[in-house]
């Protein structure tokens, strides 16, 4: 096994990984910024190295420091956590070059699954099923364009082929506005992801967001992990995840899960990974594969009781899965609510001090967080200070274990959206399951 593992990240996930690493005897590297560096995964790691000054372009997004950190400090691979550097395949590449092991997919990987049209493409091929849209790039003839909008019919959406992160995007309604808003997306993904390459979907109207989490090591091993719901997103970002997802029919369930894992051997996928859907009328419909470990993992942790992050070590050492398909059990049910320092509804950033800390516990409550009384939340990044999670056996008994945490919770000297939480957990449509991925921004829309 790796002795020494260098992670390229900061926040909860870095200490995340960090008590990976310490449970299965590996040593750790945390690289960070001047903004972090009184962060308790600094103080615990076996050596730290500061990589630059406060903005992530001078620090996280510098490969040339962070590559220049292993090495001084001997470390044999690198973990890129989430968000980041963790889906550049460039870096993937430059780090296996220089040496190192990438704990994730291959390069290759990496960028065949970024680039949204080529991943279609691959799926397609791959079984899994996609939402209707154009067949690869939209071309630059408008009497083309026109003919697949019609084909599909609207609504569409037009997406950037390099987009994320719910960017690149533009919802049409009629050919009217089609062509102009073909022209304003390309725009808009030159300038953002520097390739404006465009597709165009079917507008599904209300969805639910529904991905799947799968492992595949360099052996031809696949399997699924079942799957998470993480509908209640604003503006694309996801708010509250749960698993398994409420509502689905185990066999449509089974069903594409499989194909997700069957996938991976096709496209030859190393790592931990998620195929995300969007779910409506009984049908699901691929829009993207994350190839890293996502925010909201803790809750298929707690459902299988498999530790994601250290099979991700293993496999990235070239160990077989110890798991087969028939080996994994879904065992109750898990929520996860993401703890922003922000306004619960202005939704305005909230640096600054935290001045008291109070978190909750008992049974079936877990905390993944980097912050503490004392604590000064940096401005220069994303206001997740940590992620709450609680598990039942049945999803009721998961939503009454949340809403007495988040009573517990006090956090004094910033703002937080715990607010925000605690009116959800008591939502009548939450408590129901089952919600779009529009319910949580018209609920908003309601209060403002």
């Amino acid at each position: 096994m790796f002795e020494k593992i260098l992670i390229a990240n900061r926040g909860e996930i870095a200490l995340r990984i960090q008590r990976a690493c310490r449970e299965m005897g590996i040593k750790t590297v945390a690289v960070y910024s001047q903004a972090d560096a009184e962060a308790k995964y600094v103080k615990l790691a076996d050596e730290a190295v500061c990589i630059g000054p406060a903005p992530s372009t001078k620090s996280y997004l510098n490969i040339p420091a962070i590559i220049s950190a292993a090495e001084v400090t001997d470390a044999q691979a690198i973990h890129p956590g989430y968000g980041f550097l963790s889906e550049n395949a460039d870096f993937a590449e430059r780090v296996e070059k220089s040496g190192f092991t990438f704990i994730g997919p291959r390069a290759d990987t990496i960028r065949l699954m970024g680039d949204k049209v080529s991943a279609k493409e691959a799926m397609r091929k791959a079984g899994v099923p996609c939402v209707p849209g154009s067949e690869g790039a939209l071309p630059n003839d408008p009497k083309i364009i026109i003919e697949a909008a019609r084909k599909i019919g609207y609504p569409v959406i037009i997406k950037a082929s390099g987009g994320g992160g719910g960017r690149g995007m533009r919802v049409v309604h009629t050919e009217a506005a089609l062509l102009n808003s073909v022209s304003m997306t390309k725009n808009e993904a030159e300038t953002a992801f520097g390739n404006p390459m465009v597709y165009m979907e079917k507008f599904l109207e209300k969805p639910r967001h529904v991905e799947f989490q799968v492992l595949s090591d360099q052996h031809g091993n696949s399997i699924h992990l079942g799957d998470r719901d993480c509908s209640l997103q604003r503006r694309h970002q996801k708010v509250i995840e749960e698993a398994p997802a409420p509502g689905i029919p185990t066999k449509v369930r089974d069903k594409i899960a499989q194909r997700c894992a069957d996938a991976c051997k096709k496209i030859n996928y190393r790592g931990a990974g998620t195929f995300e859907f969007l779910y409506e009328n009984g049908e699901f419909f691929f829009i993207e594969m994350n190839t890293r470990l996502q925010v909201e993992h803790p809750v298929t942790e707690l459902i299988t009781g498999i530790d994601i992050v250290k099979e991700q070590i293993k496999i990235a050492f070239g160990e077989k899965l110890n798991y087969k398909q028939r080996h994994i059990e879904l065992k109750g049910h898990a929520i996860e609510c993401r703890i922003n320092a922000e306004d619960s509804f202005k939704f305005v950033p909230s640096p600054g001090l935290i001045t008291r800390f109070h978190l909750p516990g008992g049974p079936g409550v877990r905390i993944d967080t980097h912050a503490y009384g004392g604590y000064n939340v940096p401005s220069h990044y994303d206001s997740m200070i940590g992620k709450l999670i609680t598990y039942g056996k049945t999803r009721d008994e998961a939503i009454a274990k949340m809403q007495i945490a988040l009573s517990e919770v006090f956090i004094e000297g910033i703002n937080t959206n715990l607010d925000l939480h605690r009116d959800l957990l008591h939502d009548s449509a939450f408590k129901d399951g089952g919600m779009s991925i529009h319910y949580l921004e018209k609920k908003l829309g309601m209060k403002s």
